[in-house]
């Protein structure tokens, strides 16, 4: 577990190193233009999308940790590929080759956790998971804003390089991992792929806890970097250093509060955390329209933005180790990751229309724009405790089958005694 959680923090500092600069890299530094910039951010996004279903099959029928690797060595190729390419069809093409490996690491390294966690740690597993990405990618960030020049090709080389490096060094620390023999399907029957989707399809639960990421993820994570911050600048009179305040303040709650948030949702409903987290950010967005729509001043403005993204922060840092283990549950036996993969393909859907949506909504139409995201929001609540109807006690409440397995064990060693 200590080795994966490794390969989190890496993975996740190697892609914080050069992500938020790839714009910058393929307009300006190479000169390309903007239209080819933000066809390669479409790129990332349409190789996620297409990959995702394959890999989801090969988790289960190889293991994870095969799948982890070869994606490793995909996005190793693809990142070094993008600091050397220098014209519009070789960015496109690396581009594609990093996106791709990058969104395979994520259900894979959620499969091997868990399968190395049992069900009374796999929330505090993946709540160490979402604080390590965030840490790394937030260092990765800071210390890629201080390698690059503008006016330099060769510093952005480099940087593509100690990407693919940080890639290379994670797929040495992986091949070190033994993992626990889980089971996986190896001799499935031509079809049985489809067999598998049209069974998670007839997973009630499974279809709705989809539809409920869908909705959190287009509501949160689909707005930070388009919709949200261009209705800050155009409506609130953001400036660009306020929002980077802004996320910086987001990613600050993440790793303050994730530990003291777990210690209060681990002992707590799944359903009704994520219902809770519709109404922080139902708050979140009401804040954020007081800082454009209201009539105060610039800097109680400034403070409501920012509390915005603290409050986007509170909201993830609860959902951490609330949702991925519930995919882990819903999951049958040896299918963890094709049920992965699929949450992990509703995510890219929602971060790929996010902002089509929110980007001009945001910029131009503020007062429906808050307005949608609060309706959003509190669908979140109402989704989850749906959700929540249709879940067994072993899914929503899996502590109270812990304490009982305890209690049954002091009861059966008291008999023993007593005979």
């Amino acid at each position: 577990m200590r080795r994966i959680h490794v390969g989190n923090a890496l993975s996740a500092f190697g892609l914080g190193f050069t992500v938020p600069y790839l714009y910058v890299y393929v307009a300006q530094v190479r000169g390309l233009g903007a239209m080819t910039a933000g066809l390669v951010l479409a790129v990332f996004a349409v190789a996620a999308l297409v990959v995702l279903p394959f890999a989801g099959r090969a988790i289960v029928r190889r293991g994870p940790l095969p799948v982890l690797l070869a994606a490793l060595v995909l996005a190793a190729l693809g990142a070094l590929g993008l600091g050397l390419a220098s014209s519009a069809a070789a960015v496109l093409v690396t581009a594609a080759a990093l996106g791709a490996g990058q969104a395979v690491m994520q259900p894979a390294l959620a499969t091997m956790i868990v399968d190395c966690s049992a069900t009374e740690t796999r929330s505090r597993a993946f709540a160490t998971q979402f604080f390590l990405q965030n840490l790394g990618l937030g260092i990765g960030g800071l210390i890629g804003g201080h390698l690059v020049d503008t006016t330099k090709v060769s510093s952005f080389t480099l940087l593509f390089a100690f990407e693919a490096a940080i890639f290379l060094l994670l797929v040495v620390v992986m091949t070190t991992v033994r993992m626990p023999r889980a089971p996986h399907i190896t001799d499935q029957p031509e079809g049985a792929a489809k067999g598998g989707w049209r069974r998670m399809a007839g997973n009630r639960a499974m279809v709705q806890l989809c539809v409920l990421g869908f909705v959190l993820f287009f509501a949160c994570y689909g707005q930070f970097e388009s919709g949200l911050s261009a209705y800050g600048v155009e409506a609130a009179g953001i400036s660009t250093s306020t929002l980077g305040t802004a996320l910086a303040a987001n990613t600050m709650m993440i790793v303050v509060a994730q530990f003291a948030v777990l210690k209060l949702v681990e002992r707590r409903r799944r359903s009704r955390v994520i219902a809770l987290v519709g109404l922080i950010w139902t708050v979140a967005w009401l804040a954020a329209g007081y800082a454009g729509l209201g009539h105060g001043s610039q800097e109680m403005a400034t403070a409501a933005f920012v509390s915005t993204y603290a409050l986007f922060g509170l909201g993830e840092a609860m959902l951490s180790p609330t949702l991925a283990p519930l995919v882990a549950d819903l999951a049958p036996e040896g299918s963890a990751g094709q049920y992965n993969s699929a949450f992990a393909l509703v995510k890219q859907l929602a971060l790929a229309i996010g902002p089509a949506v929110g980007g001009p909504l945001g910029a131009s139409l503020h007062a429906p724009y808050i307005v949608t995201f609060v309706l959003f929001s509190l669908a979140i609540s109402v989704l989850a405790l749906r959700l929540g109807r249709r879940l067994t006690a072993a899914q929503d409440r899996p502590w109270s089958l812990v304490q009982s397995r305890v209690v049954a064990r002091g009861k059966a060693a008291a008999e023993s005694v007593s005979a």
